[in-house]
């Protein structure tokens, strides 16, 4: 069976995700902070007949990542990595005139340096898969100027630069940077914890990240909202 693994898998889309696959026979190797929201996650997700390693840590730890990657080789290999794990900066968010440079440096931590070090840990294995992937979760704010979004917005674009150039690095495999759109999920409430409207469940967004695994378009940008709606 093909291996993924997943960051910030424990809610939100990184749990939609894997559930998705998993429903399709995928093994998995799940990451989140928080133990115990993990833990049920994973028996959860293996409920689908799959086998199931979860890791509790942070990604910004070098060790926690060769868990992580150590975990798929264990399973078989690792066919797709998911870049989800983020973090916002600040929450809520603020102006960038009262944007705590702590906050800033924790969001390109996790975003951006933690995301390419885990490609670098788990690059050999991907190589060595039949159809290696690379998913990177970015965010419309890396491409539209919203405010209070600037340093979440800045650390997904240097974050959607990262899976082009590796894109064009790495012709063997796919690299794909994708837009889900707005969510209900978490993170956006924390971010701005006042917008109360309504957003897609992470479930109704997953399907736009199988349709790339079966059709394996060219590396590059993506929105989720195009991908479902040209699957209609």
């Amino acid at each position: 069976m093909p291996v993924a693994i997943i960051t910030g898998a424990s809610k939100g889309l990184g749990r939609a995700l894997a559930e998705a696959l998993a429903a399709r026979g995928w093994d998995l190797v799940l990451d989140a902070r928080t133990e115990e929201v993990l833990k049920a996650t994973a028996a959860s997700v293996a409920s689908y007949g799959t086998r199931v390693e979860s890791r509790a840590g942070d990604v910004t730890d070098p060790g926690h990542r060769g868990e992580l990657v150590a975990a798929a080789w264990q399973l078989g290999g690792c066919d797709l990595l998911v870049n989800n794990a983020s973090a916002l900066g600040a929450e809520p968010l603020v102006p960038l005139a009262e944007l705590p440079l702590d906050g800033l440096r924790r969001a390109l931590e996790v975003n951006v340096v933690a995301a390419l070090g885990l490609v670098q840990e788990a690059l050999a294995l991907l190589r060595g898969a039949r159809a290696g992937a690379v998913i990177t979760v970015s965010s419309d704010a890396a491409a539209e100027a919203y405010g209070t979004w600037g340093g979440y917005g800045a650390s997904k674009a240097a974050l959607d630069q990262l899976a082009a150039v590796l894109g064009e690095e790495e012709p063997g495999l796919r690299v794909w940077a994708v837009d889900p759109g707005d969510m209900a999920t978490d993170l956006y409430a924390a971010a701005v914890p006042d917008d109360d409207g309504p957003r897609h469940d992470p479930d109704e967004v997953a399907p736009a990240f199988l349709r790339l695994l079966d059709e394996r378009p060219p590396s590059g940008r993506y929105g989720a909202p195009a991908l479902l709606e040209a699957r209609r």
